[in-house]
């Protein structure tokens, strides 16, 4: 095998392997890819809103656009200080995302739009909060701090997109206590 053949082997069974067994790096992998196809999902959102909110928003998705991209740099560049390897092909994307794209989503109401963007951000929020639990245990301080922002930018839109609908920020998206 050549090296870069022999190089490129041993990081498909090193991902096997991580994402067999959780690990920090192997669940920043799968952010990373999130990160990428939320871009996607930002931009048809943003050229497709339709109706008298989509003037108001569209400034509101370019800020996202912009904060999603660079988290999405920031994540992989971290990934690399930390001698991990961030996915880096749509093929990987495909495989390493849990954010899925339609195609039907142009049309939808504003309404609905921000409510899926909302959920999108919820369930990035479920890998980064299980990342940076595993960065803690792992003692990776850099790591788990850098996610840790993630977290709060992503608190921060959900709580700006709610408050476009009219909810408070965790409005839909937890389940209370009883107690």
């Amino acid at each position: 095998m050549t090296t870069v053949e022999a190089q490129y082997q041993a990081e498909i069974k090193q991902a096997e392997l991580d994402h067999h067994t959780p690990t920090a790096g192997a669940m920043a992998g799968h952010i990373v890819a999130n990160l990428h196809v939320f871009d996607v999902k930002l931009h048809q959102a943003k050229w497709f809103l339709k109706g008298p909110q989509s003037i108001a928003l569209r400034p509101l998705y370019e800020q996202l656009i912009e904060q999603d991209r660079h988290d999405y740099d920031v994540l992989a560049e971290s990934l690399l200080d930390e001698n991990e390897l961030p996915p880096s092909t749509t093929a990987e994307y495909g495989e390493y995302a849990m954010l899925e794209e339609d195609g039907r989503t142009k049309y939808k109401p504003a309404d609905d739009i921000v409510n899926e963007t909302i959920h999108d951000l919820n369930t990035q929020n479920l890998f980064i909060t299980r990342a940076i639990k595993l960065a803690n245990n792992e003692d990776r301080p850099a790591m788990a701090a850098l996610l840790t922002t993630l977290l709060s930018h992503n608190n921060h839109s959900i709580r700006q997109l709610q408050a476009v609908l009219g909810h408070n920020a965790w409005d839909g998206l937890v389940e209370e206590d009883d107690d």
